[in-house]
């Protein structure tokens, strides 16, 4: 792979730009719905496509896969999640602002060792990192060198990321301009919990909503379940990091795990985790009237003037979209064993597929 591709690869996931429109079906039940979506995304490139809703109070997952390909995946096939994994991390976030250990406004601090860069005379905070508007790069400037380009972040260590930070600069001042930034939730992720992110995600978000299969940790029983990604219609390997995981980067999951934490945005009264849940979804940062930002959540208009709260996702062979509709009470995850990217005419496959049928659905 070049490293123009990685670098678009290592960088998946920044976002929707456009919402497409809702045309009536010819049949409105909801599984043939969903069919169309699997269809379309099957016809898109990918191998196979699992979908999950949640409508009228229900929850429904179906999935599909092309001819040859190997059985449709179900609500328990384990897909890479990609960026989706965020909106765990600033539920983390949120949790410990709940409880009183730290505070948005918190400037980001880490081991002495590693250098926070600065512009201007704000430092960066925990809101800023948790709304992409730290001013950080996406990517440390270090991460490419000797990268393998099917596993980007695997061979990225602490001392690495150290070194990167020294040589880091600021694009804008911290709270002033939103551009996405894996570094920055991976370096939220260090801020809460240093070299023990994925433990913290597990105990603080994960386990309390019974995510069961939502972890960096593959085990015999999920990878016996776990769909094979691909890139240019190639097998390739999974995305492991221990260092910026906060970011999404490596995590598993199903769409049945994703259909309960959506059950959660939706209705988070019935959650343990309300008063996160809440502030995750509560806009912290307005970018245009198109959209604005949680905690790791997006927010922007429905054709119906309801409001869509997404986020999506990629990994080097998995995409992945999720959204929903707290006043619709309707949600939709998409997952699909294949690498894609936003083309100059349209959004990613996958993420047109998810946003078109929450709004047909939102508009029932």
């Amino acid at each position: 792979m070049d490293r123009r591709k990685f670098l678009t690869v290592a960088t998946a996931a920044t976002g929707v730009s456009l919402l497409p429109g809702t045309a009536a079906a010819a049949d409105g039940t909801l599984p043939a719905r969903v069919r169309r979506q699997l269809d379309r995304a099957l016809a898109a490139g990918s191998p196979s496509a699992v979908c999950g809703v949640i409508h009228g109070g229900r929850p429904y997952v179906a999935g599909a896969a092309k001819d040859g390909e190997a059985p449709a995946p179900d609500g328990r096939t384990v897909f890479q999640l990609g960026s989706i994994g965020k909106t765990l991390t600033a539920t983390a976030l949120a949790r410990a602002v709940c409880a009183g250990e730290t505070r948005l406004d918190a400037p980001l601090v880490l081991p002495a060792r590693f250098p926070v860069p600065r512009k201007g005379p704000r430092r960066i905070t925990l809101a800023d990192l948790a709304t992409h508007t730290s001013g950080l790069p996406s990517l440390p400037p270090n991460l490419l060198a000797g990268a393998d380009p099917h596993d980007p972040y695997a061979r990225y260590t602490l001392d690495d990321l150290a070194a990167g930070l020294g040589e880091t600069t600021l694009n804008s001042e911290p709270g002033s301009t939103y551009a996405y930034a894996n570094l920055g939730f991976g370096l939220l992720g260090q801020a809460l919990a240093f070299d023990a992110v994925d433990a913290m995600l597990w105990r603080r978000v994960a386990a309390p909503l019974r995510l069961s299969d939502t972890t960096t940790t593959l085990r015999p029983d999920m990878a016996s379940r776990k769909a094979v990604g691909h890139l240019d219609g190639e097998a390739v390997p999974d995305w492991h990091d221990r260092v910026l995981s906060a970011a999404g980067t490596s995590i598993y999951s199903t769409a049945d795990d994703m259909l309960r934490f959506l059950g959660a945005q939706l209705r988070p009264e019935r959650s343990p985790l309300r008063a996160a849940i809440e502030l995750t979804q509560r806009p912290h940062f307005t970018v245009d009237r198109d959209l604005r930002l949680g905690l790791g959540w997006h927010l922007s208009p429905l054709p119906s003037g309801r409001t869509m709260t997404w986020h999506n996702g990629g990994t080097g062979g998995f995409s992945t979209c999720t959204a929903f509709s707290r006043e619709s009470g309707t949600a939709v995850v998409m997952m699909v064993n294949t690498f894609s990217q936003e083309t100059g005419s349209g959004a990613r496959p996958v993420d047109e597929l998810t946003i078109a049928l929450l709004g047909e659905l939102d508009a029932d």
